[in-house]
């Protein structure tokens, strides 16, 4: 029987989409691991738990709204090794509709980011390859 913790590390993110075109991105406080990374909103993924489910639950937690379930568009994925050689998979979703407005719930600075500005932050390892596929896929869509 083998008692090492789990060598993969499920995490699910979410890329909140507003009515211009831009995309939501916090930054990691002080006292978390990572501290002071920008990064797509989101969380590990619990024990029976879909990522779905774990989107929905830490943007609830974390940001103070409520994105409809079915709303999650399922966008790109990301892997990245950790510290112990462990790997973290992190599926990314877009919203784009949700109830409530976003307020920072654990201290973290939020930024509301044009796609092709995504660069221009310390984002974390597993966020930057989403952040340029988010640049690129979004870049021809029309802002109302």
């Amino acid at each position: 029987m083998n008692d090492s913790p789990p060598r993969l590390l499920l995490v699910a993110a979410c890329a909140l989409v507003d009515s211009g075109g831009r995309v939501l991105i916090a930054r990691r406080p002080d006292g978390k691991a990572q501290a002071g990374g920008w990064e797509f909103p989101g969380g590990k993924v619990e024990a029976g738990e879909s990522p779905e489910q774990a989107v929905v639950r830490e943007l609830r937690e974390e940001l103070g709204v409520e994105p409809c379930e079915q709303c999650l568009q399922p966008f790109a994925f990301a892997s990245t090794t950790l510290e112990g050689g462990r790997w973290l998979l992190m599926p990314l979703f877009v919203c784009r509709r949700w109830d409530g407005f976003v307020d920072p719930k654990e201290n973290q600075q939020i930024a509301w980011v044009r796609p092709e500005r995504l660069s221009d932050y310390a984002l974390l390892p597993a966020d930057r390859p989403l952040a340029a596929e988010l640049r690129d896929r979004l870049a021809g869509e029309k802002v109302s």
